[in-house]
């Protein structure tokens, strides 16, 4: 058995990943093996100056594989993933005992270019949200959008919410976010009442969850992305709607109201500001398009003229 294929069998029986994530590890390290197998002499030999055991490897021989990859036509995502597999499988080699030290451990792959998120303008977000609320489940779906987009949460802090952790008459709700970090965010006037009607029509106590699912327990996150996808068609949207273009769409006006990236930092859970930076690029789209429909001589006159 191969280190490689020893790597794999620990990854499934130790670590006990799923078979997603088993299978991306194979396929990326199958082409660290296929590039290695390319580097052999006319006789069918290994090439010595490529060993065929990827173990052997240096940090030369993975800047060359990274390189090949690249003049492949591979993403700059997908060879950070495929660098991400080789630093785990070295890892695990270096803990065993089988390398002295990783060659994979210095390398850094091309950065990818961060896509803006995608966002709904204010009167997009606003028809999304006033969702009829004599609809079947109308009361809870307005509740659930409202907050949604009043207070900015992640998917996951949404359906975890319960009653206890809002405080209707003071317009804030305590949020447990990523790393177990809990945040105060604001609640808006809208989001509060919807919140209050739809808790007297649910009749739930104060350690239920908000928006409880089928089963009992929290709503699932599958559910939440189906259910809003369905509501954005029947509001007349024809834009792709998911949850967490809420969550953008509430930093991005809150940011063109305020410029104020610190606090949409504070409000969004973010431990780096520059994972809230994103948004400024947002901002700046908003303004260059107030720029060129309001001055006069932003833009080119027509040929024709």
């Amino acid at each position: 058995m191969s280190s490689i294929d020893e790597f794999l069998t620990h990854l499934q029986v130790e670590r006990q990943v799923s078979a997603h994530t088993l299978d991306a590890y194979r396929r990326d390290l199958a082409a660290l093996v296929a590039w290695a197998a390319e580097y052999t002499t006319a006789d069918g030999a290994q090439d010595a100056a490529v060993p065929g055991d990827p173990a052997q490897f240096d940090s030369a021989h993975l800047r060359q594989f990274v390189a090949a990859e690249h003049r492949r036509g591979l993403s700059a995502k997908s060879l950070q993933r495929r660098l991400s597999a080789c630093r785990s499988y070295y890892a695990w080699l270096l803990k065993h005992g089988r390398i002295s030290a990783s060659p994979a451990a210095a390398l850094r792959a091309p950065k990818a270019p961060r896509k803006l998120p995608q966002v709904l303008d204010a009167d997009e977000a606003v028809r999304l949200v006033e969702v009829p609320t004599d609809a079947p489940r109308g009361l809870r779906d307005r509740a659930l959008l409202e907050v949604f987009y009043s207070s900015g949460l992640r998917l996951s802090e949404l359906c975890a919410l319960r009653w206890c952790d809002l405080d209707l008459d003071s317009g804030l709700v305590m949020v447990l976010g990523k790393g177990s970090k809990q945040r105060l965010v604001p609640v808006g006037s809208h989001a509060i009442a919807a919140l209050r009607e739809w808790r007297r029509d649910s009749g739930s106590s104060a350690d239920s969850h908000v928006f409880p699912g089928r089963a009992g327990g929290a709503i699932s996150q599958r559910a939440v992305q189906i259910r809003i996808k369905q509501l954005a068609v029947r509001q007349g949207m024809f834009k792709d709607v998911h949850p967490h273009m809420l969550r953008h769409s509430f930093a991005s006006h809150i940011l063109e109201s305020s410029g104020d990236l610190r606090g949409v930092q504070e409000l969004l859970g973010h431990s780096d500001i520059a994972t809230t930076q994103i948004y400024t690029h947002l901002d700046f789209q908003h303004l260059a398009k107030v720029y060129d429909a309001a001055h006069p001589r932003a833009r080119r006159k027509k040929a024709a003229e």
